[in-house]
């Protein structure tokens, strides 16, 4: 056990969320003695974050409910300029009306987790855009430049990465770490804030920052990171063959996001529960002991925690329940992602790798011609006799649907319209 006297780094240490942090003894002391603000910045690429940023939404409430404040920083103003870290090459360039739009959606995430307020430990949510686009070029370059060196700026993986790859890294990519370092510098100034947390790709970035907030202004800083999640295969956490997991509601259903973590590897679920649950942890030993079949349970009660702090408990119980009647009672859940098709296609006849591209169970043709092959495609229950058989209306039952599965776990309805 932690020999940490705060709350928040044992429970930090005790679920494994720790994987780097500066001058630990000093941030327990801290945090032991008062409220620490900290933040965790999230750029607005897209219209929702994806369970890769799961991790750090669970810290940040973790750091609220040991009595401490946290600040979700919306990345406005870095969004234009685009992260290098982790990335083989250059973000799509956003307009600014882009960013706006995907912050607006990914802004109702954050309020399932996080009490927000004007209390001492409620959250509060700001923009980066509000300093950062108003800067002066060349008062920034003569204030903030000294403090960072090329040489150093160069060890970074994130830019080492794109060079040794002979991938082109723009000046306007470099510029990113040191946007983000002031980021700390500002949040201090504004907020208090002593804290930088990210996950463990950002670790350079986060340094850079607890630097220059000490040197310009003398100030407290601390940087803290998360291990970089893979599951036990390997495989990036927040992808799978269908896609993204998203976290909004909006770009993938409740019972699509239960059945991602359905279907963890067993070798991942004590580790999961620790990260993304709030069971105790002898619940949790208890769940990862279970072996055989059994393992399956705990599975599900990993699916049914997330979803519900996820999209809510009506939406975690509908999930459940829908898989249930699939898998175990051989009947269409009421939940399963339905696609509505005009009817007149279905008199045309689809063919079956087209109708799983349509369901959104394969991303491509290609992809759902090979699943086929291979007896992974099936309708209403039975496989496919080739890729190219037609899905009619002799396929639908009496509701007007057809089911259509992608191997044992995944599968969706097509609706004639």
């Amino acid at each position: 056990m932690s020999e940490h006297t705060s709350d928040f780094l044992k429970a930090v240490v005790e679920r494994g969320y720790m994987h780097q942090c500066t001058d630990l003894d000093e941030l327990d002391a801290q945090a032991s003695k008062g409220v620490v603000t900290a933040y965790i910045g999230f750029d607005c690429t897209a219209p929702s974050l994806h369970v890769g940023s799961l991790l750090p939404i669970m810290m940040l409430r973790t750091l609220q409910k040991t009595g401490h404040k946290p600040i979700v920083l919306m990345g406005g103003g870095t969004t234009l300029v685009g992260d290098p870290s982790g990335k083989d090459e250059s973000r799509k360039m956003l307009t600014e009306a882009d960013i706006q739009a995907n912050m607006d959606s990914i802004k109702q995430v954050f309020a399932k987790f996080l009490t927000f307020g004007d209390g001492p430990t409620d959250a509060v949510m700001v923009n980066n855009a509000d300093w950062l686009t108003g800067l002066n070029y060349i008062e920034f370059l003569r204030d903030f430049g000294p403090h960072f060196t090329i040489n150093r700026m160069l060890s970074y993986d994130s830019v080492k990465l794109r060079l040794d790859r002979e991938q082109p890294l723009t000046f306007l990519e470099f510029n990113y770490m040191i946007l983000q370092a002031y980021d700390f510098l500002e949040l201090n100034r504004r907020h208090g804030c002593a804290l930088q947390m990210g996950g463990s790709d950002q670790w350079g970035n986060i340094i850079n920052g607890v630097e220059l907030t000490r040197r310009f202004d003398g100030a407290e800083a601390f940087g803290l990171t998360t291990p970089l999640l893979t599951t036990s295969s390997g495989a990036k956490m927040g992808k799978t063959a269908a896609g993204a997991v998203w976290l909004n509601a909006e770009q993938l259903s409740p019972y699509d996001y239960w059945q991602y973590w359905r279907n963890t590897e067993d070798a991942d679920v004590g580790r999961f529960l620790r990260l993304f649950t709030e069971l105790p942890i002898a619940e949790i030993e208890r769940l990862e002991s279970l072996e055989g079949q059994q393992i399956n349970e705990a599975k599900k009660i990993l699916a049914d925690e997330t979803t519900r702090m996820c999209h809510g408990e009506d939406a975690a119980k509908a999930a459940h329940a829908t898989a249930q009647k699939t898998f175990e009672q051989g009947q269409l859940g009421d939940d399963l992602p339905t696609i509505d098709i005009a009817k007149a296609e279905f008199e045309d006849g689809i063919p079956a790798f087209a109708a799983l591209v349509k369901a959104g169970l394969c991303a491509s043709n290609g992809e759902a011609r090979r699943l086929i092959k291979g007896g992974g495609g099936r309708i209403n229950d039975k496989a496919f006799a080739n890729e190219t058989q037609a899905v009619t209306l002799a396929d639908l039952n009496d509701d007007g649907v057809a089911k259509l599965s992608a191997g044992k776990k995944r599968h969706a309805l097509l609706r004639a319209s």
